[in-house]
């Protein structure tokens, strides 16, 4: 059977044609830009039919257009002969709040659940939205599943997840926090079980999620205790063009001095700071390069970039106890190789030791960079979150599938 990922964002769709239960990559692609001027899409097919990859840019003017570009690769990749073909659909939404725990069959009352929640993400769930109008568009009887990034999270106490304000904020509008990542979260959770030999249910782990958004997970006896992202994606670590964790005051202050806006304001801490704010670029790369150069914008932003990480590792360290492993994922935590090192300098007095030699080298199957002789053990795990949305919805399909024989 054939399930389809869809991840829409909102100027970005990144989609996955998986094969279960071999759980193969038969398809995947990303297209950016879409709304812009000149957009992009590019692809890779995986299938023993065709190996091939694709990179074209193009004008992507919304969203149907862009899922239409999808349903005609996936068509004439031959990796799909008919919508119809696929045993479900899954699709990534952002923000679930209190009410959605688990991956959940998408029905008309669902879909207005989570147009409900658009205020608790305004710049993600609307997108996420539109991807499932068109994709029930395209495959009219297919079940389709909504698997959340909050849900994982929903196991926080709420001395974790409550802020200090009046009890009517949280009664009344559940201003709390939510966080996010959960999937990659769970994923590298499971993975890191295998990898140690434990089973999930004692496990306690530090999971770091680090590419353009940035999040750091505590997780006792396998479940999230606590995470770094809060009521939104702004809160917590330093990211791309993210500021993380300020002083709220600040809003006022700009809004004071410069006269700024909310929205002004709101688009700045979002969109215009993080590694972008400090050096001028959010490409983790890119700052990587100027940083051995010398350029001391650059350096200062990776210096802040893994401080803040190191400042959350000690946390969840004292509010888990006891650790059994700091796992690094995303774009930048699997490929920075220099920043894992700054992350965990001076961090042996609790047990957190890197082996530099195996961290130099590339992403071996067993993750494991540490030093033989450490409490904690530190891996390298690529997280797969579209084959984690794919897992999940199967299993919600499956069930809809044996209800209706």
């Amino acid at each position: 059977m054939k399930i389809l990922v869809l991840n829409s964002g909102s100027s970005s769709i990144k989609y996955a044609l998986f094969k279960f239960p071999e759980q193969t990559l038969l398809l995947s692609g990303l297209l950016e830009q879409i709304g812009e001027p000149l957009g992009q899409h590019s692809y890779h097919v995986s299938s023993t039919l065709a190996e091939q990859h694709g990179k074209q840019q193009l004008n992507i003017p919304n969203h149907q257009y862009g899922l239409n570009c999808i349903r005609d690769i996936l068509l004439n990749s031959g990796c799909l002969a008919d919508f119809n073909e696929l045993f479900c659909i899954g699709h990534r939404i952002v923000h679930g709040g209190e009410l959605f725990t688990q991956p959940t069959l998408l029905t008309a009352e669902v879909i207005q659940q989570i147009t409900a929640m658009i205020p608790l993400a305004p710049l993600h769930n609307p997108a996420n939205l539109l991807g499932i109008e068109v994709a029930m568009q395209l495959a009219t009887h297919t079940p389709q599943v909504a698997v959340f990034d909050t849900a994982f999270h929903q196991t926080l106490p709420d001395y974790a997840y409550r802020y200090p304000v009046p009890e009517n904020l949280y009664s009344e509008l559940k201003l709390r926090r939510y966080g996010f990542h959960g999937t990659s979260h769970r994923y590298l959770a499971q993975q890191a079980a295998l990898l140690l030999n434990k089973p999930l249910p004692e496990i306690n782990l530090i999971t770091l999620h680090l590419g353009n958004g940035a999040s750091a997970c505590a997780i006792e006896k396998g479940v999230s205790i606590d995470t770094s992202m809060g009521l939104t994606p702004l809160e917590g670590l330093m990211m791309g063009t993210r500021s993380g964790d300020i002083d709220p005051m600040i809003y006022d202050y700009l809004h004071q001095t410069k006269g700024w806006s909310l929205a002004e304001i709101s688009q700045l801490l979002n969109k215009n700071s993080g590694l972008k704010g400090i050096c001028g670029s959010n490409d983790m790369r890119t700052v990587a390069e100027r940083a051995a150069t010398g350029d001391y914008q650059a350096q200062l932003a990776r210096k802040m970039f893994a401080y803040r990480i190191k400042k959350y590792i000690g946390a969840y360290y004292a509010a888990l106890g006891k650790v059994d492993a700091i796992v690094f994922s995303g774009g930048i935590g699997e490929h920075d190789a220099q920043l894992r090192i700054d992350c965990c300098k001076n961090l042996e007095i609790l047990g957190i030791k890197i082996d530099s030699e195996k961290n130099a080298q590339p992403a071996t199957s067993d993750g494991k960079i540490h030093q033989a002789e450490t409490a904690v053990a530190v891996l390298v795990i690529p997280t797969q979150e579209e084959l984690a949305i794919a897992i999940a919805a199967v299993t919600v399909a499956q069930q809809i599938h044996l209800a209706n024989k």
